[in-house]
């Protein structure tokens, strides 16, 4: 890793700012960590990196969003087999999803997953 030098790599994401937003940032520094325009707090080679993206770096910019869509498939992956496990209770399932909108409560898996396992385990207290 190389060493960065703090105003070279300020001085350089200043005017990639201002040439793609058409002003100037305004840059704190904290204890090792820089807030554009009072946003998040990022550290100096994030602060590089962003620089190259203002300036044209094409090839930053489509690096990130590869990485973005190749998750999003192993998340709905992994959503799937979730959605999958519980047959038996399908109707009482949907029902709930539909009304709440958001999927299943804790203990709604909790208790999915216990009834489709052939262990000993069982719900803990308060969830009965």
């Amino acid at each position: 890793m190389s060493k960065l030098d703090k105003d070279q790599v300020l001085a350089d994401f200043t005017a990639a700012y201002q040439q793609a937003h058409g002003k100037k940032p305004t840059i704190e520094a904290k204890g090792g960590w820089y807030s554009v325009n009072g946003g998040k707090n990022v550290r100096l080679a994030q602060l590089a990196e962003e620089a190259e993206v203002l300036a044209g770096g094409k090839s930053a910019e489509k690096a990130k969003p590869a990485k973005k869509a190749e998750s999003a498939p192993k998340a709905a992956k992994k959503a799937a087999p979730a959605k999958k496990a519980a047959p038996a209770k399908k109707t009482a399932a949907k029902a709930k999803v539909a009304k709440s909108g958001g999927g299943l409560t804790a203990k709604e898996l909790w208790r999915q997953r216990l009834e489709q396992d052939t262990t000993l385990s069982r719900l803990p207290r308060g969830y009965d």
